[in-house]
């Protein structure tokens, strides 16, 4: 039984269970001119998976920068007004405490708080951002069970594409794959 037959029959049986391709490297060059190959596809929903940082990975997939910092920012901002309005409302509008005529409220004074304030929240932000941008927790997922996943945490370099993505054709992707020179190509069940 062919490759494409193999494929087709994986789809064709459980459609609803058919999660998508993964493809196996084990040099980094190659890998990286197959990630900008699939990044060129067109592809939306795929993944790359390493067993140590890869310098220029990012680039190769195309990513963006992270909208993290933005909301981490906001929160900072959040929390520093937070504490500045929570210690003037406590000390000079709910309960005015006249201390040998100091003012009621002052700034300087008030800043530890505000600084701790913005602190908090900050990480809190990015901590929340983190899982919520990663969709995390993920207690299981298809690849957990792909034979070539066991080796990404050791000496393989893989690309994994989603049966979701809408440019997604198991025969093209699989012949995509293929021509890249991988090692191997799995297709992985949901």
């Amino acid at each position: 039984m062919s490759a494409d037959t193999t494929t087709r029959a994986a789809v064709a049986e459980k459609e609803t269970t058919f999660y998508g391709l993964v493809a196996s490297f084990d040099k980094i060059d190659e890998f990286l001119a197959a990630v900008a190959e699939v990044r060129d596809a067109g592809f939306s929903r795929w993944d790359t998976h390493t067993p140590f940082v890869v310098h220029g990975l990012d680039a190769a997939m195309g990513i963006k920068p992270t909208k993290l910092p933005f909301v981490v920012f906001g929160a900072g901002l959040t929390g520093c007004a937070a504490g500045i309005g929570l210690q003037w409302f406590t000390n000079a509008f709910d309960y005015p405490f006249m201390i040998s005529g100091k003012p009621i409220f002052s700034l300087p004074a008030n800043i530890p708080v505000a600084f701790e304030m913005t602190i908090l929240f900050s990480a809190i932000s990015a901590l929340l951002g983190m899982l919520v941008f990663n969709r995390l927790p993920q207690l299981s997922h298809p690849l957990h069970s792909s034979r070539l996943m066991k080796r990404a945490t050791d000496d393989r370099f893989l690309i994994s594409i989603e049966a979701a993505d809408p440019t997604f054709d198991p025969i093209k992707t699989r012949e995509l794959l293929e021509s890249l020179g991988p090692l191997q190509v799995e297709a992985v069940e949901a």
